[in-house]
């Protein structure tokens, strides 16, 4: 099989970069069903380091950290995760402070892409 045959027909759907990861893009658990959406990158963009998502749970509006170990593929339309459904519930709280005590700037960007619409 060519790999022009295996390149998804839904141009949203090809994977992309973690710094292209879409403002706002529903975040899926292992078996497809959303559960949030993506708020901020965690990770050094100068460095291509990627250590996460923080997350805005769909229940309850809180925010979560989603470690890049769980981050099967972004795609321009979502962020696909292996997390089971039930565990979804336990992701532990988004802690910005741990966050900016490493380095100059810390980890925590948001790409500059991301604009509020």
């Amino acid at each position: 099989m060519d790999e022009a045959a295996m390149e998804p027909t839904d141009p949203d759907e090809q994977q992309v970069a973690w710094i292209r990861t879409p403002y706002h893009a529903p975040m899926l658990d292992a078996d497809g069903a959303s559960f949030g959406t993506t708020e901020s990158l965690l990770g050094d963009e100068a460095e291509d380091i990627f250590h996460g998502i923080a997350v805005k749970m769909s229940a309850g509006g809180h925010v979560v950290e989603v470690v890049a170990d769980h981050i099967t593929k972004i795609t321009l339309a979502a962020v696909h995760t292996d997390i089971p459904r039930d565990q979804v519930g336990a992701l532990p709280l988004y802690r910005e402070e741990k966050w900016f005590h490493l380095g100059e700037g810390g980890l925590f960007r948001k790409h500059a892409e991301w604009k509020q619409s």
